[in-house]
């Protein structure tokens, strides 16, 4: 027997290995049988033109067996198995990898398809276990080797018995301490959750003895002790598979089952490629979000897998936010099996995957919105908010990417359409998108500007969520025509003798809009007559950046309590209103009572769009007064 040093570094580079690589310490299962899946590709590549290897395809497979009394887990592999001389290269040096020096040998190679590195990952096995022992027989051999380390301290390696090639990994899991609960590794039903969690498209099968009670045949409620072999792992992906294979019913099951939903995915996206970006890809797009999904505690992100190895249950690097509702997962040859979320966001291919996956999404999207218009809608019902944020956050960097994705209910037969669609149906000569927001549909008809931009033929926009004219502020014009807000102080539908005469109106009431504003201070910015109105006394608009409805979804978040925004508020008056010629009388001789009217219209104004009233008890106080003259 030998004792040796590892090669590479102290305790100090194996306590930092597993401590910030590894997360999870439930992964070590998958690492050690990627390992002996990795051995087994190694023998049946060389079986390929070796007719002395003399096991066939279906007979290779790894076996996992539980000790609870002696508190030992075995892996036991019939693959090509380690010289002693291999045992030295690829277990005395940390991070060294035999599996990647063989791809390098044999990558012109056709079938080459080695999972691991059997370096790193094997002492993952160190997080649960006290001591490690590895007995293997090399393929070709007649000697059979066994390595053994406790830790950081070194390693042994001495002659030993085995009669098969191939290799047995036997970890003897540690004690349980306060923290942590070593003795589920112990547990059959846990390791066989782990394996199907993370292993199970191994394309090897994973066997493992259960121990189970079965009914004793004519003596009720008596049972005797049973051992069953049971194969734990699926072993071909469905994701693997051709699409003419599968039906909706088999990707309807895999979607309930893998990611934990009771309805049917909305749209399934299997895809596949092969170049500069090699996976495949399973994704779906659910009929409804999640219940945390606009939460500070929903994760986005897909499954990514190594070739069949689960390495990270939410890849969030894979998803643009805007997209964040996607479900699925993505397997990639081109990815190493040992890789920590830090490495994950400076690692290349898989910026080029995610791109890849982003245009799949949105060209499905796309096909949906064209093709498929009742489920699109009900897809937009759930995750449109989303593409809003998508094309409002990180200052409108994307909103060109995902415009065309937006739909919004319209005046035109209270329909949905695209900004692409209103363009098509704009009235000749139109140079602008009209929008209007409000809480509901119904609130928005019932704005006064409404009716006089719909009679004037124009399609009007619903804008009813917090996000929306956010949205489109961010994309500021669509195919050169600019939005606007109904409710905007620039909307000026007159002819240009009708804004003369409304202009020289307004002049000649400068003053008596001047005394009116004494009474109502800050609250409005100005006072003016308009033409937009139809039957309406009057009406609010704004000025400048900041609508009413912004004003008030800004002021609405949390920590805006310090720092209210104020939309800068204009008093509109219907120039053709009864309640003009009252005002016009009573400048001059009743200022008084002017002031008084200039409070209840603002009043009336702040209830028709939506704004609380400052002061109700003065608002109604007046409105009695007036009413008693």
């Amino acid at each position: 027997m030998r004792t040796k040093q590892f090669k590479s570094e102290s305790k100090k580079l194996m306590d930092m290995m597993i401590n910030s690589i590894y997360t999870h310490k439930e992964i070590f299962l998958r690492e050690i049988i990627s390992n002996s899946s990795d051995a087994i590709d190694k023998l049946y590549f060389k079986s390929l033109t070796d007719e002395g290897v003399g096991i066939k395809a279906d007979e290779f497979k790894i076996v996992i067996e539980l000790d609870k009394e002696n508190r030992t887990v075995k892996v036991i592999d019939n693959g090509i198995g380690m010289t002693e001389d291999e045992l030295d290269k690829n277990l005395g040096t940390i991070a060294k990898s035999g599996s990647f020096d063989f791809k390098a040998e044999n990558e012109k190679k056709e079938n080459v398809d080695i999972i691991g590195q059997f370096g790193v990952g094997f002492y993952s096995a160190f997080m649960v276990s006290d001591k490690v022992t590895v007995e293997t027989k090399a393929y070709g051999s007649d000697e059979a080797f066994c390595w053994q380390s406790s830790g950081a301290e070194g390693y042994t390696v001495s002659p030993c018995s085995k009669e098969t090639v191939g290799t047995v990994v036997t970890m003897h899991i540690k004690e349980d301490t306060e923290d942590e609960k070593y003795s589920e590794y112990l547990d059959q039903y846990r390791i066989s959750s782990l394996i199907k969690k993370y292993s199970d498209y191994i394309r090897h099968p994973i066997v493992m003895n259960f121990e189970t009670k079965k009914p004793i045949e004519g003596k009720e409620n008596e049972y005797e002790d049973v051992t069953e072999i049971r194969t734990l792992n699926s072993m071909i992906p469905i994701w693997k598979r051709a699409k003419n294979e599968l039906k909706d019913e088999d990707y309807n099951n895999f979607y309930k089952e893998k990611f934990m939903d009771y309805e049917d995915p909305l749209k399934v996206i299997h895809t596949a490629t092969e170049g500069s970006a090699t996976y495949h890809a399973l994704m779906f797009i659910p009929k409804h979000p999640p219940f945390d999904y606009y939460t500070k505690e929903f994760e986005k992100g897909l499954q990514l897998y190594s070739k069949g190895v689960l390495i990270m249950d939410k890849c969030g690097e894979l998803l643009p936010d805007y997209f964040s509702f996607v479900k699925g997962l993505v397997d990639s040859e081109d990815l190493s099996l040992n890789i920590s979320r830090e490495m994950l966001q400076h690692d290349g291919q898989l910026k080029l995957i995610a791109k890849t996956l982003e245009k799949k999404i949105k060209g499905e999207l796309e096909r949906m919105l064209k093709n498929d218009r009742e489920a699109y809608e009900e897809f937009f019902g759930a995750f449109g908010v989303q593409l809003k944020f998508g094309v409002y956050n990180d200052y409108g960097m994307n909103a060109q990417n995902i415009k065309d994705l937006l739909i919004f209910k319209s005046s035109k037969e209270d329909k949905f359409v695209t900004l692409k669609e209103y363009i098509e149906n704009m009235s000749e000569g139109q140079d602008t998108i009209y929008y209007a927001c409000g809480e509901t549909v119904e609130r928005i008809k019932l704005l006064p500007q409404f009716d006089a931009v719909k009679d004037k033929g124009f399609e009007i926009l619903y804008l009813t969520e917090n996000v929306d004219e956010f949205a489109l502020m961010m994309l500021r014009e669509y195919d050169g025509k600019k939005f606007m807000n109904i409710c905007d102080e620039n909307l000026n539908l007159d002819s240009e003798e009708e804004k003369k005469a409304l202009e020289t109106e307004n002049n000649d009431a400068k003053d008596m809009f001047e005394e009116m504003k004494k009474v109502l201070g800050e609250s409005v910015n100005s006072i003016r007559f308009t033409n937009k109105l139809k039957n309406h006394p009057v009406c609010l608009t704004s000025e400048g950046g900041i609508s009413l409805e912004m004003e008030k979804t800004l002021n609405s978040m949390p920590g805006s309590e310090q720092n209210k925004v104020k939309a800068q508020l204009v008093l509109e008056i219907s120039a053709t209103h009864p309640v003009a010629d009252k005002l016009k009388e009573l400048y001059g001789k009743d200022n008084e009572t002017l002031g008084k009217y200039a409070k209840l219209l603002y009043g009336e104004a702040c209830l028709i769009g939506g704004k609380p009233i400052e002061n109700p008890v003065e608002h109604s106080t007046i409105v009695c007064e007036l009413m008693t003259k």
